[in-house]
């Protein structure tokens, strides 16, 4: 069973800061959009914080993450460039 979508977009419309385990690293991110990519894909995109590749946006299908986390710290306001309507998501379910 994976992640409730629910949490992700209660995570994404608080602005909280998230923790998660994806592909066998944590990640820090600040999740911004939920949907589905064009391949039919729950997708989170976020500006990742820490771990992985290091900072910037990253797409992350919902599928390959566990262990999600979402902490007290928030985020004030989208991060620059942030689209949520932007090539990686046929469809949103939440946003910013």
């Amino acid at each position: 069973m994976g992640i409730d979508q629910s949490t992700i977009c209660d995570a994404i419309t608080s602005m909280k800061i998230v923790e998660f385990r994806y592909k066998g690293s944590w990640r820090t991110a600040e999740p911004h959009a939920l949907g589905y990519n064009q391949r039919g894909k729950l997708t989170l995109c976020a500006w990742q914080l820490s771990g992985g590749s290091g900072a910037d946006w990253r797409d992350f299908h919902v599928e390959l993450i566990s262990e999600f986390i979402v902490t007290d710290d928030t985020f004030q306001e989208p991060r620059p460039g942030f689209n949520p309507c932007d090539k990686t998501l046929s469809t949103v379910v939440c946003s910013v």
